[in-house]
């Protein structure tokens, strides 16, 4: 499940479709990869895959890093895509991250390999498995961050400008949680980290390069620490709502 996790998170952090890895293995001539083997592997349901597979990944993987920095490829690399899959251009220009270790290093296909047999720890930042349990405290957490504290009606316009996915539905789901009417699943706010970092980055509050993902959902596992701790809301007994609404109706009467 560890590689699975890996593959899932390299998509995320780049926001690809399942068409991307496939599409660069054949443009590129790097080896083949289905598809189905890819969503296979998502999924952690490829029990054996061959060693084409791993050879393919970390060739693209290799590539990425020398070929695609920043996703800033050049003319001849541009016209190689332009032959079999021109929308893998706009995707690698939008993000072209390649899967690195603590050290900067890029794995390749033995490494790959080894994830996938347990060999090899997967790279802390394609590792953020978030528990079932805590996904809960850890969306509060996130709310309570992205508004400071302040109610939601203040803060919806900007932090929506500033959420840089279009989707109707996952727009839809980052406002419910951020509201508190909503609470994202473990494998939903493990997909979301990426966009969210993108969003303090759209706010000015904090470059991508300066808060990694790991580092962004250790803080958030601090901040829902210190609420489970910190006496309030979170952990005394709910208030007595219609004796709060009646205080707040008295001057009226």
């Amino acid at each position: 499940m560890a590689f699975a996790h890996l593959i899932r998170l390299w998509h995320s952090s780049n926001g690809w479709s399942h068409r991307v890895l496939p599409g660069l293995a054949e443009s590129l001539d790097l080896g083949r990869v289905h598809n189905s083997q890819l969503s296979m592997l998502r999924n952690g349901k490829l029990a054996s895959p061959g060693p084409e597979v791993f050879l393919a990944l970390g060739s693209i993987n290799a590539w990425l890093a020398a070929e695609a920095p920043d996703g800033q490829l050049e003319a001849a690399q541009a016209e190689r895509l332009l032959d079999g899959h021109p929308e893998l251009i706009e995707a690698l220009r939008d993000s072209a991250l390649p899967v690195r270790d603590p050290d900067g290093a890029v794995l390749g296909p033995g490494d790959l390999l080894e994830v996938f047999v347990g060999l090899r720890p997967p790279p802390p930042a394609f590792d953020l498995r978030i528990g079932e349990e805590e996904a809960p405290a850890l969306s509060a957490a996130l709310a309570l961050l992205l508004t400071a504290g302040q109610p939601w009606r203040q803060c919806r316009e900007p932090l929506l400008a500033a959420y840089p996915v279009e989707r109707r539905q996952r727009r839809e789901r980052f406002a419910a949680v951020l509201a508190g009417q909503a609470d994202y699943a473990a494998a939903e706010l493990e997909a979301e980290l990426p966009d969210l970092r993108r969003t303090l980055a759209a706010l000015g509050v904090a470059g991508e390069a300066d808060l990694s993902a790991e580092r962004f959902l250790e803080l958030l596992r601090r901040r829902a620490g210190a609420d489970a701790a910190a006496p309030g809301p979170g952990s005394a007994a709910p208030p007595d709502l219609a004796a709060a609404i009646r205080r707040e109706l008295e001057p009226l009467r």
